[in-house]
C-alpha cells in the first residue's frame, strides 16, 4: 500500500494509512456497518431475533415495535405510531438515513394497506413475473401439479446427444425450479 498522492510525508515514504473506520466497497464494510447498528440497536433496549439476525423487537408498554433491515433497507412497524417517530428520531441521529414514508416495497414484496377495512396484504406478484419473464416463461400455463403423481424420471428416459448436452448446460435448471 501507498500513501495517497498528495499526503505523501517527506521521510515517511514506506509508512502506511491506518484506516479509523470502514471504507465502502471493502469486504469488511457490511460487517462492520452490521456490528455498528446491532451495538445501537442493542444499547437502546432492542432485542434481536434468535432466528434472523436483521430482525430487532422491543416491548413498549405490552405493545411490540419491530425493525426489520436488510443492507440499507428498514422497516419499522408497531400499533403506536408514537414510538415507531420515537425510533426514527433515534436513528437519524446516529445514522445518515432518509424516510421513505409509509413502506409500499421491500424486499420484492409488495405491500398494500385497506385503511378503510383495516387490513394489510403482502405479494410477490411483481417478482414472480420477474421471474418467469427471465425464465421466458411468462406465457406458460399455470397448472397445479406440472407432472402427473405417478410419473418417475430418469436418466435411461432420454438418449442424450452433445447437442444436448451443450443445450442443457446453459439452462439454469436450478435457479428456475428454486
Amino acid at each position: 500500500m501507498c500513501q495517497p498522492e498528495g499526503f505523501v510525508v517527506l521521510g515517511k515514504e514506506n509508512f502506511v494509512c491506518r484506516l479509523r473506520k470502514s471504507l465502502y466497497g471493502l469486504k469488511q464494510s457490511l460487517r462492520q456497518w452490521y456490528k455498528r447498528f446491532d451495538s445501537f440497536m442493542l444499547s437502546h433496549g432492542f432485542k434481536r431475533s434468535d432466528y434472523n439476525s436483521c430482525v430487532f423487537f422491543k416491548t413498549v408498554d405490552g405493545s411490540v415495535i419491530y425493525l426489520l433491515f436488510y443492507v440499507d433497507d428498514m422497516l419499522i412497524t408497531a400499533k403506536d405510531k408514537l414510538e415507531i417517530v420515537k425510533l426514527k428520531s433515534q436513528l437519524n441521529k446516529e445514522f445518515e438515513m432518509k424516510d421513505l414514508g409509509a413502506a409500499k416495497k421491500i424486499l420484492g414484496v409488495q405491500i398494500v394497506r385497506d385503511k378503510k377495512f383495516g387490513m394489510l396484504y403482502l405479494s410477490q406478484q411483481g417478482y414472480i413475473e420477474k421471474v418467469l419473464h427471465c425464465f421466458n416463461m411468462h406465457d406458460a400455463k399455470p397448472v397445479s401439479t406440472p407432472l402427473a403423481a405417478q410419473f418417475r424420471l430418469s436418466s435411461t428416459l432420454c438418449q442424450v446427444s452433445n447437442d444436448d448436452i451443450e443445450y442443457i448446460s446453459r439452462v439454469p435448471y436450478s435457479s428456475k425450479v428454486g
